[in-house]
């Protein structure tokens, strides 16, 4: 009979061990629940943080794009402004001599300012047809001149860097 006692007094301990074991792993974890909520209030916080932060990224971005294009346009017109004021001048003249003159010192200050704004000007007689730069629209066949010479310009062509603003209009031999 003591081995009945014995393995009644084991069973009677085990339903108490056992409730104190489960609070424990309920408390455990109760515990891994919090430190998980704990982590993933930290990442939602991180996320709101670069999600603000980018934010701000795009439109301080899209104000200095919108500065920089308001800076180049106020640059371009303040080289053209004194070709403006300059043919207003002409236009008080009527002696021919003197409104020559004028348009040809307005010419002059017109590729001043395109320099000062890095724009090249191209397309000459004589340069070699490059329809990269070229709008070849009249041909002729003349044994005389080389071949892919430009032998008339209708329009110069205009360029910054390698960006054509417009090609150059002329007419090509052979």
């Amino acid at each position: 009979m003591s081995e009945e006692i014995k393995n009644e007094a084991v069973e009677a301990e085990e339903p108490k061990a056992a409730p104190k074991k489960k609070k424990k792993d309920v408390r455990e974890l109760e515990e891994r629940l919090a430190a998980l909520e704990a982590k993933l209030a930290e990442g939602e916080d991180k996320y709101l943080r670069l999600a603000a932060e980018y934010d701000n990224f795009r439109r301080r971005s899209r104000e200095e794009r919108e500065g920089v294009y308001a800076q180049a346009v106020g640059d371009a017109v303040a080289q053209i402004l004194p070709i403006i004021d300059n043919l207003e001048r002409a236009e008080r003249f009527e002696d021919g001599a003197k409104v020559l003159e004028g348009l040809k010192m307005i010419g002059a200050s017109v590729g001043a300012a395109l320099s000062k704004l890095g724009v090249e000007v191209y397309g000459e007689v004589g340069d070699k047809f490059d329809p990269n730069l070229h709008n070849a629209v009249m041909h002729e066949e003349d044994d005389s001149e080389r071949e892919g010479e430009i032998t008339e310009v209708f329009q110069k062509g205009y360029k910054k860097g390698k960006h054509v603003i417009r090609f150059a209009m002329v007419k090509t031999v052979n």
